[in-house]
């Protein structure tokens, strides 16, 4: 009996030992900096590779979207083998990647709201690119493509991010009133999201100046400068994104960034020679086959389709405001803008509407 341990702790020592076999051996490479680390997962004579874009792949509310995955081996394997492929998205406050989608073979599963939306494209051999028809606003984000073959699996990260704009919002009740969970439902029922910092970002590189804290869907507050301040941090800071950090998502209260995207339908402004109150906006959006237009709704017209009116008009939240793509005399401030006259209890005006196309 040990002679017969010895030889086999030799043959384990020496390599030639495989605990197991599926077509090739698979052996366990070390770096060369000799410091115990990882360098790489191999099978004897061939490597899983797998790539995605390394750009960001733009794309808009409603449209559909390809995000590239392929897969290959070094030294090629010769013919397709039946692989497993997974996409998950990454989530922004880093928590468990939410599941996309699995495909073994012909069988594929979508899962949560990606069902029916999902499915992978194979138009060439090792390809695993992912297809989201309808996208949401909800969709931006980074997405890990996973290719499983047997014990090798290899993934890459890809980025979606939705062409959108950045807006700050207030409830009618004031500055600084919402929760995280508030903050979410707000700009939920203005036709947008909570901005992601990336999209903070953008928009602050855009120009956007705003001195009031805001939630951002990672639940961080935070707020864009430009031009630094006495009340917005002060005058020896640099121009940035000014932090919070992390706030309790019960207690704490902010304002909120919201994010849109471009629309699937058209904002048009309707009027009476004497104005209007809120409910009879309404009626006449309805009458006009559309429906009052939500604040994100205004802010996506004014970006994506140059929507230019120097007149004042309801919205869904009961607020007046109006947009400004050329600006001129007596329509507010020098810069480019949606306007707001805030959330008049009383006054007529004008009405924004949004009809789909």
């Amino acid at each position: 009996l040990p002679l017969l341990l010895k030889a086999t702790l030799l043959r384990l020592a020496s390599g030639s030992y495989h605990p197991f076999y599926n077509g090739f051996y698979y052996n366990h490479i070390m770096n060369d900096d000799g410091d115990g680390q990882d360098k790489g997962d191999y099978f004897n004579g061939a490597k899983l590779v797998v790539e995605t874009s390394r750009d960001p792949v733009y794309s808009y509310n409603g449209a559909n979207v390809t995000l590239p995955c392929h897969y290959r081996y070094q030294p090629d394997l010769g013919p397709k083998r039946k692989i497993r492929i997974k996409w998950s998205k990454l989530r922004d406050d880093y928590t468990k990647e939410q599941d996309v989608m699995v495909a073994i073979g012909k069988t594929i599963v979508a899962f949560g709201d990606f069902k029916g939306r999902a499915h992978i494209h194979q138009a060439s051999q090792h390809e695993a690119s992912l297809v989201i028809s309808d996208v949401r606003l909800k969709d931006d984000g980074k997405y890990r493509c996973e290719v499983i073959d047997g014990l090798e699996d290899e993934s890459d990260v890809v980025e979606l991010r939705l062409q959108g704009i950045v807006f700050p919002y207030q409830p009618p009740r004031g500055q600084y009133r919402l929760n995280f969970h508030e903050a979410e439902q707000v700009c939920q029922d203005q036709g947008a999201i909570l901005a992601n910092f990336n999209q903070l970002f953008q928009a602050w590189s855009e120009g956007l100046d705003w001195c009031n804290a805001g939630w951002l869907a990672d639940g961080t507050v935070q707020y864009p400068i430009r031009l630094p301040r006495k009340p917005c941090g002060g005058v020896h800071l640099a121009p940035g994104i000014r932090s919070y950090g992390p706030r309790h998502r019960h207690l704490h209260r902010f304002d909120a960034f919201c994010f849109s995207s471009a629309l699937k339908g058209e904002v048009f402004y309707l009027d009476r020679l004497a104005g209007m109150t809120l409910e009879e906006a309404k009626q006449s959006c309805q009458d006009a086959g559309a429906e009052i237009a939500r604040v994100g709704q205004l802010y996506s017209a004014w970006k994506f389709l140059g929507l230019d009116r120097c007149n004042a008009g309801w919205l869904a939240d009961g607020s007046v405001r109006y947009p400004i793509v050329t600006p001129r005399a007596n329509c507010g401030p020098e810069e480019p803008g949606v306007r707001s006259f805030g959330f008049p209890s009383k006054g007529r005006f004008g009405v924004f509407c949004y009809r789909e196309r």
